[in-house]
């Protein structure tokens, strides 16, 4: 495939140009198109990347959350299953999108919604998912580093949220380059946990039996675990964006899945088990007394290593966030991707997160962690359904680069297919809601179950390709080859 660079009329999205691949120590893009001469790695690294991204502090956490709704530790684990299965599902398809476009996710948004309504609508809750990841991210460092080193949390929050802060700045090359140096610690780590569970006699024999199925905690349970995994969504092509544009879609979508989906069932489990032995300690405490049950000790070890996994998904959060911040204001000026504006959102994101892990605390950690995958849950599934039609069923995977960067451009400023199919979607979905405090009233008539995504996936997706009928594609599609830095043959 011969290298190409971005058009003329769009030198803004060029950014600065790297001499050659991996030269810079510090990345110097963000928001930009990624040229062919710099991109670089393979397929696999996708696998290392996503699978350690489960195994960390938070993560393991959602499966004492999971457990915390009442529903049992076997249906629990069934629920666990079915939820990381099927959000990964749709998280998998968008990292396929990276290499294609060699842009971030949310850029891309900007065709289905519009140049400043992607920025006030998918951004913004973007910027949401980011904030309450990380403040869960922090919660449970600062309650990490106390249990280690006996310090308080808060400065156990500041020292884990700088070293994050460090390996953000340095960028995509060293966050995926950490996370494959700690793929096979990190699986040796999960053996260890899952022999601890294995023996450990401290979960009543009777967690062992299913026992009375309630519909309405298990679809809960499975909101929970889908939206951990939808959480990664609206940042997944952000860590496959450097990948040679020749990346096939099955192969990043299976390189994401496999690991993803099975890394996040495993820490799931591991996380109800550890709480169903130790009720009534936080997470982290449950953790360590799972491992000491197999070994005296082994607890400050595991906590150790779960601390550090839990520091690199840290890092990709506040990258995500920087990104966030910076399109959101590129989208009302236009704004230069510098290490200085990188650097600045990194602060940002720092200052914003410790002030909500301030006002959350580790003792609500549990209440606040619940409730923000519930909501977030809500928030992506009409973004994802819309995001995913039409990048493969609408547009077919052909954008052209220069105009997704244009204020005035093709796809224009208010992109009125994408938001009204969203707030359709989410009208739809309310009265199959299930939160504390509020169930919509079909919820209620169905048990309180809680079916909104299934309700919303599909009216999202339909009615904007139905929204979709009036768009000429054939135009767009002549505006693709005229720019001529997506290879058509390449787009699925």
């Amino acid at each position: 495939m011969p290298t190409r660079s971005l058009p003329s009329n769009a030198p803004r999205t060029a950014g600065p140009q790297n001499p050659a691949p991996g030269s810079a120590v510090i990345e110097t893009r963000s928001i930009d198109w990624i040229p062919t001469a710099e991109r670089h790695g393979t397929v696999r690294h996708l696998g290392a990347f996503w699978f350690v991204g489960n195994i960390n502090l938070t993560a393991m956490a959602t499966g004492v959350t999971a457990l915390s709704i009442g529903t049992g530790l076997m249906w629990t684990f069934v629920a666990t299953v079915l939820g990381s299965l099927f959000g990964t599902f749709f998280m998998a398809f968008h990292s396929a999108q990276g290499p294609q476009l060699g842009l971030p996710q949310l850029v891309q948004s900007r065709a289905q919604f519009g140049y400043l309504g992607a920025a006030l609508t998918v951004w913004v809750f973007a910027l949401v998912n980011y904030l309450a990841f990380n403040a869960s991210d922090a919660i449970l460092a600062g309650d990490a580093v106390h249990i280690l080193f006996g310090i308080d949390e808060n400065l156990g929050y500041l020292v884990s949220a700088s070293v994050a802060a460090v390996v953000a700045l340095l960028g995509y090359r060293w966050i995926h380059r950490l996370n494959r140096w700690l793929a096979w610690p990190m699986a040796v780590l999960m053996s260890v946990l899952t022999l601890a569970v294995l023996t450990d006699e401290g979960i009543p024999s009777r967690a062992l039996a299913f026992g009375d199925f309630d519909m309405a905690a298990f679809m809960t349970v499975f909101v929970i675990v889908t939206g951990f995994q939808l959480g990664w969504a609206p940042y997944v092509s952000d860590y496959s964006r450097y990948l040679p544009a020749e990346t096939s879609v099955r192969s990043a979508f299976w390189w994401t899945y496999a690991p993803s989906g099975l890394s996040a069932i495993w820490v799931f489990g591991i996380g109800a088990a550890a709480a169903s032995a130790a009720p009534d300690a936080t997470p982290v405490a449950a953790f360590q007394q799972l491992a000491d049950s197999l070994l005296g000790g082994l607890g400050q070890v595991v906590v150790g290593a779960l601390l550090v996994g839990l520091l690199s998904v840290m890092a990709v959060n506040q990258y995500g966030g920087m990104m966030a911040i910076i399109s959101i204001r590129d989208s009302f000026a236009p704004v230069r991707p510098t290490r200085r504006i990188r650097a600045i959102c990194i602060g940002i994101m720092f200052v914003l997160v410790w002030a909500i892990a301030q006002f959350v605390g580790v003792e609500s950690f549990n209440s606040f962690y619940s409730n923000v995958l519930i909501f977030l849950t809500y928030l992506f599934t009409p973004w994802t359904a819309i995001n995913l039609i039409d990048y493969f069923f609408v547009r077919k995977g052909a954008y052209a680069i220069a105009e997704l960067f244009d204020p005035k451009g093709m796809y224009g400023r208010w992109g009125w297919r994408g938001n009204l199919a969203y707030l359709i979607c989410l009208v739809v979905m309310v009265p199959f809601m299930v939160t504390v405090p509020y169930t919509g009233f079909a919820a209620q008539a169905l048990g309180g179950a809680d079916y909104s995504v299934f309700v919303g996936l599909p009216v999202a997706g339909l009615t904007y390709l139905l929204f979709c009928r009036s768009i000429d594609l054939t135009e767009e599609r002549r505006v693709v080859a005229e720019e001529g830095v997506l290879d058509l043959d390449l787009a699925h």
